[in-house]
C-alpha cells in the first residue's frame, strides 16, 4: 500500500487526499462471503428463487445483441426491447453478470456459472474487436462521447447531459466493468479479470487528457459507481493506477458540502449522487482517507434521518426534497428502488467500520419494506417507483422492460444474505433474524437461525458444529423493541443484558448443540411523517402496516407494465382518516388472532376500519401508508433512532 503514496501525492485530481494518507484501516467487523450464508426457508428464499428463474429465463445472445454487433461481429440473437433498446443498452448485461455471480457464489449451481463463462468468453472476443481495450454495448452516439473524452474534448448539451444526448455512458460502462470484476471474483473466471483490467486501463486512457474543470462538468451525468470499482480493482491488483483514474470520478460538487456538513442535497437525482458516496466509503477502506470517511457518513446520517420515507426509501420523481415539504411528495413516483438498493450496499460498509444497531435497524427496515416489497409475488418482476400515494398500487415491469431499477432488482434478491451475520476477530454479529445457516470456516463453526421472525419474535440459534477457538456471540436488541431481550442457553436463563439499542453479548464456551434462544419484544407503534404531524405510519417490529383498500384494477398496465411511467396519473380511491380516542392512535390498532400480521383499527377509522397488513404482502391491492390522524387528544410522536446506534 506504501507504493501508492507516491501517486496520491501527484494526483491533481483527489483533492481531498491532500495529504499521504495512512495505511487501510483496520475494521471492526466485515460481511462474510456469500457462500458462507445459506437461507433456509422464509420470503427471503423464495424471493432468491422467483429471481433466479428470471435470470435463467434471460438469453446471453440477446443481452450481447449490441456487444457484437458495434464490435462488427454478427449478433446470434435479436436485441431485447425496452431500456435495452435505448442508449443504455448493454447495462443489464452487467447487472446480469453480477447477479449471476453472486447467485453462483451463494448455491454453486453451475447453470449460473455456465452462463458467466459464456459471456465473459463473448465480451473477450469483443474487446479483440475493437483493439484499444475497450468492450460494451454503448451505441455509437454514447461510445463516440467517451472516446472524445480521450481528445480531451468534453461539450456538455447542458448541466447534466452531453451534445448529442448522450446517455449517461459511463454509467452504462460502469455496469459492464463492475459486472466482469464479480465474475472474475465471486465466479473464478480469470479471463474476467484480463478483460476488466483493460477495460479499467481504457477508463484511464479516456480520462488522460481531461482537466479537472473538464471533469467535473463531465461528471454533471450519471456515472454510477465508477469510483467504487476502480477503487476496488485497485485494491485487488495493488496497482495504484486505478485508484489514481477512480479520484478522477470524485464530484466535487456533491462531495464538499458534505464534507463540510452541510445538506444540499435537494433538487439533486438520488440515484446518480449515492453510487458517488459508496465511492468514497471504498476510497476510505482503500486509503484510510479521513475526508471520505466524513462524507460517507455524513451523507448516510442525512439521508436516513431527513431524506427517508417509513420504508427505509428515498426521493420523489427520483429528487432528494425538503424533509418540511414531505406531504407533497406522498406520490405515485415516491422511492425510487435503485436508491435502496445503493443505500443498503453503503450501510455495510458504514456498520464495518462501526457496528452499531441503528446501521443494523435501517438496514432491516429497508430490505423488508422496500427490497421485498419490490419483487413481485408470482412472476417475479420489479417495481421502479415505490408508491407511497395513497389509495394506489404498485406498478411492475413486464419481463422485457429492463429498467435501471429491473438491473439492481435482479441482483437485490442474490444479496439477502449479505448483512444477516457480520464478524470480528472474535466477535459474531447476529444483525437480522432470517432463517439461515452461516459456515464461518476460520473458526470451524457452523450456525443454524430458525425463526419465523416477524410473525412470531422468537429466534433459535443452534451450533451445529463447534468453533476451534473463542467466539462472543453480540445479538442485535432492536432499537424500536418493547422490552429488553432476554437469553436462554441451553433451556436455561442467560445473563446478558438486551437494553434495546444495544448488542447483547453472549460469551461461552460454545460445543455442538448448544442453542440461544430469546424473544424480541414487538408493539404496534406510531412514526409521525417528517413535515407532517398530522399524519401517521404504524409498525409491528420491522413491519411498516398498510392499509389494504382492496384488489387494484387489472388493465394493460397493472400490475405489469413496459413504460415505468404508466401509472403516474392513475386514479386513486379514498382512504379513511384516523380520529382517536383518549389513548394513542397505536393503541387502538389490534392484531387479529390466526390471520398472520394482520392489524385492524379499533373504531378509530372514519369513515370505516380497514385491515393493516406488512407493506411487502400488499403486493396486488391498493393501499396507504401514511394517514391522516384528525385533531384528538393524543398523538404519536416521530420516533428517531440514533444516526449511528451508538
Amino acid at each position: 500500500m506504501k507504493a501508492l503514496l507516491p501517486w496520491l501525492l501527484a494526483s491533481a485530481f483527489v483533492p481531498t487526499l491532500r495529504a499521504a494518507p495512512p495505511e487501510p484501516p483496520a475494521l471492526p467487523a466485515a460481511p462474510f462471503a456469500f457462500g458462507d450464508v445459506q437461507l433456509l426457508d422464509s420470503p427471503f428464499r423464495a424471493a432468491m428463487e422467483r429471481n433466479a428463474s428470471y435470470l435463467l429465463s434471460l438469453d446471453p445472445d440477446r443481452l450481447l445483441h449490441n456487444a457484437r454487433e458495434y464490435a462488427g461481429l454478427k449478433p446470434k440473437a435479436p436485441i431485447y426491447g425496452g431500456w435495452e433498446s435505448t442508449g443504455v443498452g448493454g447495462h443489464i448485461l452487467g447487472h446480469f453478470l453480477t447477479a449471476a455471480s453472486q447467485q453462483y457464489a451463494v448455491t454453486s449451481d453451475r447453470r449460473f456459472l455456465d452462463r458467466i463463462n459464456y459471456i465473459v468468453g463473448e465480451l473477450a472476443l469483443c474487446q479483440a474487436a475493437y483493439g484499444d481495450g475497450y468492450v460494451g454495448c454503448l451505441p455509437p452516439l454514447e461510445l463516440a462521447t467517451l472516446r472524445g473524452f480521450g481528445r480531451g474534448i468534453v461539450r456538455m448539451r447542458d448541466s447534466e447531459s452531453f451534445v448529442g444526448g448522450a446517455w449517461a455512458p459511463w454509467y452504462t460502462e460502469h455496469k459492464i466493468l463492475n459486472g466482469l470484476k464479480d465474475a472474475w471474483v465471486l465466479a473464478g473466471n480469470t479471463q474476467a479479470k484480463a478483460v476488466a483490467l483493460r477495460l479499467a486501463d481504457w477508463f484511464g486512457a479516456m480520462t488522460d487528457p481531461l482537466s479537472p474543470d473538464q471533469l467535473q462538468a463531465m461528471l454533471g451525468v450519471e456515472q454510477g459507481g465508477v469510483v467504487d470499482v476502480l477503487a476496488e480493482l485497485s485494491a485487488l491488483t495493488g496497482n495504484p493506477r486505478y485508484l489514481e483514474v477512480s479520484g478522477r470520478f470524485r464530484h466535487h460538487e456533491i462531495l464538499d458540502p458534505l464534507l463540510a456538513r452541510r445538506d444540499e442535497l435537494v433538487g439533486h437525482h438520488a440515484n446518480t449522487n449515492i453510487p458517488k458516496i459508496i465511492g468514497e466509503a471504498r476510497t476510505y477502506e482503500v486509503t484510510g482517507s479521513a475526508d471520505s470517511r466524513a462524507i460517507a457518513t455524513t451523507f448516510w446520517d442525512l439521508v436516513t434521518q431527513h431524506h427517508s420515507y417509513v420504508i427505509g426509501g428515498n426521493s420523489d420523481d427520483e429528487h432528494f426534497f425538503r424533509e418540511a415539504e414531505t406531504p407533497t411528495h406522498i406520490g405515485a413516483s415516491s422511492a425510487e428502488t435503485c436508491n435502496t438498493y445503493n443505500m443498503l450496499k453503503l450501510t455495510e460498509h458504514l456498520f464495518a467500520w462501526a457496528p452499531g444497531t441503528g446501521y443494523a435497524d435501517f438496514y432491516e427496515r429497508a430490505l423488508y419494506n422496500d427490497i421485498l416489497a419490490s419483487q413481485e409475488p408470482r412472476r417475479g418482476m420489479f417495481t421502479y417507483f415505490m408508491s407511497l400515494a395513497p389509495g394506489l398500487f404498485r406498478t411492475y415491469s413486464t419481463p422485457d422492460a429492463f429498467w435501471c431499477c429491473v438491473g439492481t432488482g435482479i441482483e437485490n434478491h442474490t444479496r439477502y444474505g449479505r448483512a444477516i451475520y457480520f464478524h470480528g476477530a472474535d466477535q459474531l454479529y447476529v444483525n437480522l433474524f432470517i432463517p439461515s445457516q452461516l459456515t464461518w470456516a476460520a473458526k470451524g463453526l457452523v450456525l443454524r437461525q430458525e425463526t419465523d421472525y416477524p410473525q412470531d419474535g422468537e429466534v433459535r440459534l443452534t451450533v451445529a458444529a463447534e468453533p476451534t477457538g473463542p467466539v462472543d456471540l453480540r445479538i442485535r436488541c432492536p432499537g424500536w423493541a418493547a422490552g429488553p431481550l432476554a437469553f436462554q442457553l441451553n433451556g436455561r436463563p442467560y445473563p446478558a443484558e438486551g437494553a434495546p439499542g444495544t448488542y447483547a453479548i453472549l460469551t461461552h464456551s460454545w460445543h455442538q448443540g448448544d442453542r440461544v434462544t430469546f424473544r424480541v419484544p414487538m408493539e404496534v407503534r406510531a412514526e409521525a411523517m417528517p413535515g407532517g404531524p398530522d399524519r401517521m405510519a404504524f409498525l409491528y417490529g420491522p413491519a411498516v402496516l398498510a392499509g389494504d383498500l382492496g384488489p387494484a384494477p387489472s388493465t394493460d398496465s397493472v400490475p405489469y407494465t413496459l413504460n415505468q411511467r404508466a401509472n403516474l396519473k392513475a386514479a386513486a380511491v379514498a382512504v379513511p382518516s384516523l380520529l382517536p380516542g383518549a389513548g394513542s392512535v397505536a393503541a387502538g390498532i389490534e392484531r387479529a388472532k390466526g390471520r398472520g400480521l394482520e392489524f385492524h383499527f379499533t373504531g378509530l377509522g372514519r369513515p370505516v376500519d380497514i385491515p393493516l397488513r406488512p407493506f411487502w404482502e400488499v403486493a396486488y391491492d391498493r393501499y396507504t401508508v401514511y394517514w391522516v390522524v384528525e385533531p384528538g387528544p393524543a398523538r404519536a410522536a416521530r420516533a428517531v433512532a440514533p444516526a449511528n446506534g451508538l
